[in-house]
């Protein structure tokens, strides 16, 4: 169970699709205002993923980013949810990781992830069968660097909190022996995270846990949703073709304002939400599990700006203080 608030956060991609395309470094821009605004209206924190070879521009650098976001604000975490660690060698996060946290002053939460895109793994000449053993590797490693080895400029924190992306069940034990925080909400993950922890020798208190919930909060969703339905299909479209170019959404899957699941590699999970919806729905998805943090989306494929900020104003206004109260 959680012991205290939850920390509630946005989560960013960064893209820019060619049907609503605008000149990029306009987009950065328009990325960090939105940041600096939840931080004013109390965001906790911030995560950035990571994708490659996208044609929308999806962001591939989130230490890059996590550093921009460090210098244009004071309080929020800035995580990387996740980093996709076989790709790097793992001085090369050690050393970004520490200048990203004295940068920020003590603020990065560090997370690393396996990665899936075949493509991505051979851009970078790495071996996708060994994802996961390799991930484990990079973990144990960046954690040993950062506690033990010069790595440039000297964290603020000792140590960085780390974390692995693992969403199933038998990959959450991966992160249980490793001592590691667990980014997903799957509540099946759970107890083998905790037996794995155990069985390592981490006390009960090192469970932790985080992850997305995809939604969207508007005052009226069913309209928000009929503007936000061409570019969450543009979303769920570029993880279906990362898979298996020339893949489509199948006729009906995107007709409700609720998440119906998945179409494959692709979740299809996006809500668009009143408040008290979305106050029931996190309350639900995150009700007995150690959760320290939990993230929404800030925009959806460079949705309108309207649509964002109202989404940003209630999210951190009336729903985020309601969930920390709640006492979960």
């Amino acid at each position: 169970m959680t012991t205290s608030p939850v920390q509630l956060g946005l989560f960013l991609d960064v893209r820019n699709p060619a049907q609503w395309r605008v000149p990029s470094d306009q987009l950065l821009a328009r990325t960090l205002e939105i940041v600096a605004r939840a931080e004013a209206l109390g965001a906790d924190s911030v995560w950035a993923t990571e994708h490659h070879l996208f044609e929308d521009g999806y962001l591939s650098q989130p230490l890059t980013l996590a550093a921009a976001i460090a210098a244009c604000t004071r309080r929020v975490r800035i995580g990387t949810g996740v980093l996709v660690a076989p790709l790097r060698h793992p001085r090369h996060i050690a050393e970004q990781a520490a200048l990203v946290d004295a940068v920020s002053g003590g603020r990065l939460e560090l997370g690393l992830g396996a990665g899936y895109v075949a493509a991505e793994f051979a851009a970078f000449g790495a071996d996708l069968g060994r994802r996961l053993a390799r991930t484990d590797e990079t973990f144990a490693e960046v954690r040993r660097l950062l506690d033990e080895a010069p790595v440039g400029s000297a964290p603020v924190q000792r140590p960085i909190p780390m974390w692995l992306g693992y969403q199933g069940p038998k990959n959450a034990q991966r992160a249980g022996r490793l001592g590691a925080g667990l980014l997903t909400l799957n509540r099946g993950s759970l107890e083998p995270y905790r037996a794995a922890l155990h069985a390592a020798g981490f006390p009960a208190s090192a469970a932790r846990m985080g992850g997305a919930i995809d939604l969207v909060v508007s005052r009226d969703p069913e309209a928000a949703w009929e503007r936000i339905k061409p570019h969450y299909a543009h979303q769920v479209l570029t993880y279906l073709n990362a898979h298996a170019p020339g893949a489509e959404i199948p006729a009906g899957a995107l007709d409700s304002r609720f998440g119906t699941g998945r179409l494959g590699v692709a979740s299809v999970r996006l809500s668009v939400l009143t408040p008290d919806e979305a106050v029931a729905e996190i309350r639900r998805r995150i009700a007995g599990l150690p959760v320290v943090h939990v993230y929404f989306w800030a925009s959806i494929a460079n949705m309108p700006a309207d649509l964002v900020d109202e989404h940003i104003e209630l999210l951190f206004g009336e729903v985020a203080p309601r969930v920390r109260s709640a006492g979960i």
